[in-house]
């Protein structure tokens, strides 16, 4: 991936969620042709244990939702553990007063290079650009 001609995102948990029982991530993950989307491979598999609950939740079917999940899986680049590893004491370091359970997803834009796609306030004050989804297209504009 070569970050100095495209824009990137490393986005976690929540937006993958938002992307499943949302338009608007969708829409901007399946639109944005100018800008590569990474996430550690954990957040794929955290969205994969909390999708059904949130769909029982909202009397959706959940087959169906993790069947979208599926789908916007492959609008995303996963990131295997090997790659940011190195990068764990930096990365806790940066997040373990608000939520070190979060490491990995600032140990990969730290690894990559980019700016970090969430919802959660946690990442703010890591250190590192962030971006909610309010504000996203901006960042992805030419």
């Amino acid at each position: 991936m070569s970050t100095e001609t495209e824009k990137g995102l490393v986005i976690d948990a929540n937006i993958l969620i938002r992307a499943v029982f949302g338009r608007r991530v969708r829409r901007i993950l399946e639109t944005s042709d100018k800008a590569v989307f990474c996430c550690p491979e954990f957040c794929i598999e955290e969205a994969r244990k909390r999708i059904p609950v949130i769909a029982e939740r909202q009397s959706r079917d959940r087959h169906l939702s993790l069947l979208a999940l599926d789908k916007v899986s492959l609008l995303i680049t996963p990131v295997q553990e090997d790659f940011y590893q190195s990068l764990y004491a930096d990365a806790n370091a940066r997040i373990a007063s608000r939520d070190p359970d979060d490491w990995p997803i600032v140990a990969t834009a730290l690894f990559l290079n980019l700016a970090i796609w969430t919802e959660d306030l946690d990442f703010f004050g890591c250190g590192l650009p962030t971006w909610t989804t309010d504000r996203v297209e901006i960042y992805l504009r030419d």
